[in-house]
């Protein structure tokens, strides 16, 4: 009989903690948008095999929870509605969710440059006061790197006002204040950036152990892994961990900054998967319209591998979403670090070069900023241009409006004797050289490969004729090939002509 008693206690106190509850993810909550005229997953947990339903805008759509507890509907598309509505979720409890508008939903992702607060930029204050803008609706995502896949984060959608903008993406807050005022529609924005991190982290785990073409990277991955797990490992870690944690202290002592902390790799924001894992996944198949991207300075150093890993990212995306080819936009990185009297090479140069190859992906973008960066910061701070550029190819590519958007990129080169002569395609403009007359950023070399700078002439609307009195008989022409060159040749609609380089040569970057 005690027994029996003792079990009874047993499954009663049990009770509370095996049955499951309806719930809802963090993207999925009041204040959210959803993305227009395309059908929206909603997504969330109940007790297996509960039904649940989903009711909105006069439609309603059932699911059952699967053993796991999820469930999932998709709702039928809508067009744009600044209304607020509610979506009533009925499963073994209800909740209704608040004020939820209908427009665009974009993603901002990348590196700090994407993450770049609006109050850090040199206008922050300014683009602050004056953004009170209700039917904007932000929501940032927390920086988790793991390799357990994560399937929630803290956090929640707010409206756009001058205190929660400070903290939210430049570029992203920025572009979605021109979609919103000029489509004159809500617009949801999601920011998921992480300053620092790697594009292959950025990247389900799994699929590229599996491609041939990261074998080398993923080899390394676990030989670092190995390493930084094992007891030796672990030693180092916690002693470079004590060492900063003195040095830190004595630094607050003196009211000076603290030095950087150590970076455990194993959960940070480089590590193959990490981010994938810890940040995408919790938002992923949620509807939008595309993505904009800003990232690259942490893989120029193997900026031919980027060739590959950028659009296997992109198409990786594209594929675990669910919804199609959606558009993706990114910004080539701006120029950086000293200036060079000399041409020569360039890992920042080979990672654009890499980065405007991803233009053969279909429904992509590229900002060229080589005008806006700042020599001794990697973080320009005017992204108020940055985000009018990648602007630009929304507005015309997704929503049909007639803007220049594209800048100008090479096309051909001619030599004869001399001269070198470059066709521009400036895609219905024309070449102006900014600022002076003279045409910068050109250098030529002849069968002996030492590059020179070139003379530069503007001939008619797209042409530019190039000499050097040290290179008889030219063979190959780049330009603005440097981390920070001093380059000058732009669309007469001001958008700056993208870095390009005519010749084969082996790159620094190559994979030995």
């Amino acid at each position: 009989m005690k027994r029996v008693r003792f079990s009874l206690l047993c499954g009663l106190l049990l009770c509370p903690l095996l049955r499951a509850e309806l719930k809802l993810p963090a993207i999925i909550g009041d204040h959210m948008v959803l993305q227009q005229k395309q059908a929206n997953p909603i997504w969330g947990w109940d007790t297996p095999g509960t039904t649940v339903s989903v009711t909105f805008a006069g439609q309603v759509s059932s699911a059952q929870a699967a053993a796991d507890g999820r469930w999932q509907v998709k709702l039928a598309a809508v067009p744009a509605n600044a209304t607020p509505q509610t979506i009533t979720i009925a499963g073994s409890s209800t909740r209704v969710v608040q004020d939820v508008l209908v427009g665009e939903v974009w993603m901002c992702s990348g590196q700090s440059n994407m993450a770049w607060s609006l109050g850090q930029t040199y206008t922050g204050d300014l683009e602050g006061a004056a953004s009170r803008h209700p039917l904007i609706r932000l929501i940032s995502v927390p920086q988790v790197g793991t390799q357990e896949l994560q399937n929630n984060f803290k956090g929640a959608w707010e409206a756009a006002t001058p205190e929660s903008v400070k903290g939210f993406s430049a570029v992203g807050f920025l572009y979605g204040r021109y979609l919103h005022e000029i489509l004159g529609v809500p617009v949801g924005l999601i920011d998921n950036a992480w300053g620092g991190s790697a594009a292959e982290a950025w990247v389900r785990r799994t699929t590229m152990d599996r491609d041939p073409r990261f074998k080398g990277l993923m080899e390394s991955t676990v030989k670092r892994e190995l390493r930084l797990q094992s007891p030796e490992g672990k030693a180092e870690f916690d002693a470079s961990m004590a060492k900063w944690e003195t040095a830190a202290a004595a630094a607050k002592a003196a009211k000076k900054a603290p030095p950087a902390r150590p970076q455990q790799w194993l959960t940070g924001n480089s590590r193959p998967g990490n981010i994938f894992a810890g940040v995408v996944n919790p938002t992923l198949g949620y509807g939008i319209k595309g993505v904009i991207w800003y990232q690259g300075e942490s893989n120029a150093s193997r900026a031919v591998e980027y060739a590959d890993l950028f659009p296997f990212m992109i198409e990786q995306w594209r594929k675990e979403w669910g919804q199609g080819d959606f558009s993706f936009y990114w910004v080539q990185l701006a120029d950086y670090k000293p200036y060079k009297d000399a041409p020569g090479e360039s890992d920042w140069a080979e990672l654009r070069e890499s980065q405007t190859k991803t233009l053969a992906l279909p429904k992509t973008g590229q900002a060229v900023i080589i005008d806006l960066g700042e020599a001794r910061d990697i973080h320009p701070r005017n992204k108020y241009d940055v985000a009018s550029r990648l602007v630009r190819w929304a507005l015309v590519k997704d929503y049909g409006l007639n803007f220049p958007f594209r800048s100008p990129e090479y096309k051909s080169v001619e030599f004869t004797g001399k001269k070198a002569v470059v066709t521009i395609d400036c895609f219905g403009s024309s070449l102006r050289a900014f600022d002076v007359t003279d045409v910068k950023g050109f250098a030529i070399c002849g069968a002996d490969r030492v590059w020179h700078w070139a003379t530069g002439q503007i001939v008619g609307n797209n042409q530019v004729e190039l000499t050097s009195p040290q290179v008889a008989a030219p063979i190959a022409v780049r330009y603005a090939w440097a981390d920070n060159p001093v380059c000058n040749l732009v669309s007469a609609d001001g958008l700056p002509v993208t870095p390009f380089r005519t010749d084969t040569f082996p790159l620094t970057t190559q994979p030995k």
